[in-house]
């Protein structure tokens, strides 16, 4: 019978959880496993992803190698030392200031709807409202469904995203720590989003959430999630991986916004599988960071459709190089892409996108659209796209713009009696509008705050 739990072997000393080393060896790996008292099968999982992450090379494309990233220099767990909450009256008061100027939105505190925040390397907050217990919802973190549901964990874990996938994935599966886990069962339907927040504090250390949502057959389930850093010293590294499961007939609609700090390099692998008719909607908006990630859908169903939505912002000093990823495998299916991003104050922004068509895929279609905007003469907006049709029935479309604010729009508008900022403040937030109007209503508005800040950071527009 397999143990279902970690034994600690004679003579192996493992790293205290506040007082782990810069780098990567086997020790830190054991050492996440032993903290967290792991079943067997979860340990053996990190290791194989360790011998993975030694034998893949750092990828040598794209914006990798300017960023010139030793992954040595951080350190991969740091423990909190903060026990999980049931209300916001238990919290510690000094991490809710830190939330509340970090902007969490009203209606989290107000309804607790299943909302989970991480800080750093473990859960600091978890609460699960008793209308989604009764719905037979499962929401936890990751580390809580380890331990209460192993089967379904087991089962799901790392079949989206694989250990091999790439360098990242595997260093990602060796050292998670943290991160949402959801199951939805059949016919049922999510009441409110679920939610949950990240935030980094450690100076030059490594965040690694891992996100498994699963909606089984006609499920529907939503999920949003905020990320953030406060750490000004150094810099920091992320890299999460979240696989999304739309069994059949099911709907996924997964909304992030990431808010890092510049001195955050974000390099994280996102994608979602869709069995027969199901559907998966990324929207994914980037602000702060130097950013490498292309949320990626596979199409195996039959009538299957995915949907991406992303928003790019990219300021002095900032690398956005986001797109998608759509792999067309069944008959019939659909995919819809919308890809924003706006470049100022030097920054650098870019589409890279893949959509691909099986020979399988008959009658299937897609549609891509990625518009660049450049706030001034000194930054710069690419897209790198490639697209892969096998076979004869497959139908792509592809467009792409790229536009600096019409003079001719400011004049008109400043006509009309607006200042220049509220004018280009009108402008951006219409351009952005093809994501922004799929976010919550909270969102939206915090949305809209965030681009403000943005656009004074880079002198775009004046400070208030």
């Amino acid at each position: 019978m397999e143990s279902t739990t970690n034994t600690e072997k004679p003579n192996v000393e493992f790293y205290q959880a506040d007082n782990f080393p810069k780098g990567l060896t086997r020790k830190v790996v054991e050492s996440i496993s032993h903290i967290k008292n792991e079943p067997s099968w979860l340990r053996e999982f990190r290791l194989k992803a360790f011998e993975v992450y030694e034998q893949k090379p750092m990828p040598a494309w794209g914006f990798i190698p300017q960023f010139q990233i030793n992954i040595d220099d951080y350190v991969h767990y740091v423990g909190s030392n903060q026990k999980k909450k049931k209300s916001w009256d238990e919290v510690d008061p000094e991490i809710l200031r830190s939330f509340e100027k970090l902007g969490i939105p009203e209606h989290e505190r107000k309804y607790l709807a299943g909302i989970e925040t991480m800080n750093d390397s473990e859960t600091i907050y978890a609460n699960v409202k008793k209308e989604l217990t009764d719905l037979g919802i499962i929401f936890c973190d990751i580390d809580t469904a380890i331990r209460e549901y192993p089967e379904l964990v087991r089962e799901y874990l790392g079949t989206v995203v694989t250990i091999g996938d790439n360098k990242f994935s595997a260093l990602n599966s060796a050292v998670f720590s943290g991160g949402s886990f959801a199951y939805i069962p059949k016919g049922v339907k999510t009441p409110m989003p679920l939610q949950a927040y990240f935030k980094v504090t450690a100076a030059s250390s490594g965040q690694y959430e891992r996100t498994l949502l699963i909606a089984d057959e006609g499920a529907h389930l939503e999920y949003s999630e905020g990320c953030t850093s406060v750490q000004d010293k150094g810099t920091n590294f992320h890299t999460a991986v979240v696989e999304l499961v739309a069994k059949k007939n099911s709907k996924i609609f997964y909304t992030t916004i990431q808010n890092w700090k510049k001195n955050m390099y974000n390099w994280t692998v996102k994608r979602g599988l869709c069995e027969e008719a199901a559907h998966i909607t990324w929207t994914d908006c980037n602000i702060g960071a130097n950013t490498i990630k292309y949320p990626g859908i596979i199409l195996q169903g039959d009538h299957s459709t995915g949907d991406v939505l992303s928003l790019a912002f990219a300021g002095n000093g900032q690398v956005q190089d986001t797109g998608a990823r759509i792999i067309h495998v069944g008959k019939n299916t659909r995919s819809n892409i919308l890809a924003k991003g706006v470049a100022l104050d030097g920054g650098i922004n870019s589409y890279r996108g893949l959509v691909k068509f099986e020979p399988s895929s008959k009658g299937s279609y897609s549609h891509i659209k990625c518009d660049g905007l450049m706030m001034d003469n000194r930054s710069q907006s690419h897209a790198y796209p490639y697209n892969d049709v096998s076979g004869e029935e497959g139908t792509l479309n592809y467009e792409a713009t790229v536009s600096k604010i019409d003079d001719d729009q400011l004049f008109y508008l400043q006509s009309r009696g607006m200042s220049e900022d509220d004018a280009k403040l009108l402008i951006i937030n219409g351009f952005c509008e093809g994501v922004t109007k799929h976010l919550d209503v909270e969102y939206s508005v915090e949305m809209t705050k965030l681009i403000r800040m943005i656009l004074e950071d880079g002198k775009v527009i004046s400070e208030t």
